[in-house]
């Protein structure tokens, strides 16, 4: 694609949505309702499309799992766009409210952000969960997905331009780059007067890509090298389900852990444990863990890593205060757990722990945006400025002050 042609599907992006931020609440809900009827009734197709590409491919490993949908992640596609719709309208959500000494009635309310541009690799998923809060949230998406999905992408943006269009909505508010080439990505990111925002999803190369090259504001979706740390005073059948859980479920996603730490005083008993129960998993721990059960050794290239794949680090510590030190030195502001039965610890974890999720005796895996009652997400932001975290429908917005008076003047 030309940067021109580029260009002017961005302006015709950004003209949908102007459109967009002043559409009823009902007319965003019911595209994303129609689109979610859609995604069921021609799943068969969807999924005919999908094997195809997956069968070029290739691919084994983490990013064929990202890019595979099967009928229960298409169910789990409309599932998320019912939640979304159903989800209150973020729009003009009143976020306070005074009346200054002189009579001005002074408000701060959410606005869509504008156009939305979203970079990802593989995972076809994504383009139908953010156009749905996009759309949902008044907002218009412009997708730049990988050539590796790009029919599937295809299709599922020609459900959401019908949905659109049944609305009475520019079908161009959600809008997919044809050109998956590495030139288009770099001009898509330099788009300053199309987009108002940039949310890249995917691994190091992406992230360095937009680091490099971007004009836009963006928020980083960044590496999700996730711990666990097992504590001395940790339920330890609890400890081996949430560790097995937060590896196992789905290891090619970012809120997988890669780490696992363990405290000393219970680590003769924990390890042996964990071992049996993720026979699966490939271990790669310090001198302390393979004096315990079989591990590979662990460089501090391990303990820096995002595996995405069955592979877990393990650590044995000292003291929580290790723990914590650890995380602090290897971890990416994604998502820390700790097990434990002693509230100070929990506290002491949920207190100095500085990333984008604290958990307290549960898997790392809940740090989703649909398991925490946001319907869906755009990324997991690792930053701290605008948003940090899942981001749903409201971190699409940002604020406008309303100020009404009676004539004053300053």
């Amino acid at each position: 694609m030309a940067n021109g042609d580029l260009r002017a599907q961005g302006e015709r992006v950004r003209a949908a949505a102007t459109v967009l931020a002043t559409a009823s609440d009902e007319a965003r809900q019911r595209v994303l309702y129609d689109v979610a009827t859609a995604l069921e009734d021609r799943r068969e197709e969807l999924l005919a499309i999908n094997a195809q590409e997956l069968a070029r491919y290739g691919d084994s490993g983490a990013g064929r799992d990202r890019l595979t949908l099967t009928e229960a992640r298409v169910a789990s596609m409309a599932g998320a766009l019912r939640d979304v719709a159903a989800s209150p309208d973020p729009l003009f959500e009143v976020l306070d409210h005074q009346v200054r000494p002189n009579g001005l009635d002074v408000s701060r309310v959410r606005v869509p952000l504008g156009v939305i541009g979203v970079v990802y690799e593989n995972r076809p998923n994504v383009t139908s969960d953010v156009a749905g809060l996009c759309v949902r949230s008044g907002n218009a998406a412009f997708l730049r997905g990988s050539a590796s999905a790009q029919a599937t992408n295809r299709f599922i943006v020609g459900l959401w331009h019908e949905a659109l269009a049944a609305a009475g909505l520019p079908e161009d508010g959600v809008a997919l780059v044809e050109d998956s080439s590495h030139e288009t990505a770099v001009a898509f990111m330099q788009l300053d007067d199309v987009l108002d925002c940039l949310i890249p999803r995917g691994g190091p190369s992406l992230i360095a890509a937009m680091r490099e090259h971007a004009r836009v504001p963006y928020v980083l979706d960044g590496d999700g090298n996730c711990h666990v740390y097992v504590d001395a005073s940790a339920d330890l059948d609890m400890a081996v389900a949430i560790v097995a859980n937060a590896k196992t479920s789905r290891p090619g996603v970012c809120n997988a852990a890669e780490t696992v730490l363990v405290h000393r005083d219970v680590a003769d008993a924990f390890l042996p444990a964990m071992a049996a129960a993720i026979p699966q998993v490939e271990l790669r721990g310090d001198a302390e863990t393979r004096r315990r059960v079989t591990a590979r050794e662990a460089t501090q290239d391990d303990y820096e890593r995002e595996f995405l794949d069955l592979v877990l680090a393990v650590k044995v510590v000292a003291s929580l205060d290790e723990a914590i030190a650890h995380v602090a030195r290897y971890g990416t502001g994604h998502s820390e757990a700790i097990v434990t039965r002693d509230t100070t610890s929990a506290e002491e974890w949920v207190r100095r722990v500085d990333a984008a999720a604290v958990l307290v005796n549960a898997s790392t895996r809940f740090i989703d945006g649909g398991e925490l009652g946001l319907g869906g997400e755009v990324g997991i932001s690792t930053q701290k400025l605008h948003a940090r975290g899942p981001m749903g429908l409201r971190e699409l917005t940002c604020l406008k002050w309303v100020v009404r008076g009676e004539g004053q003047i300053r």
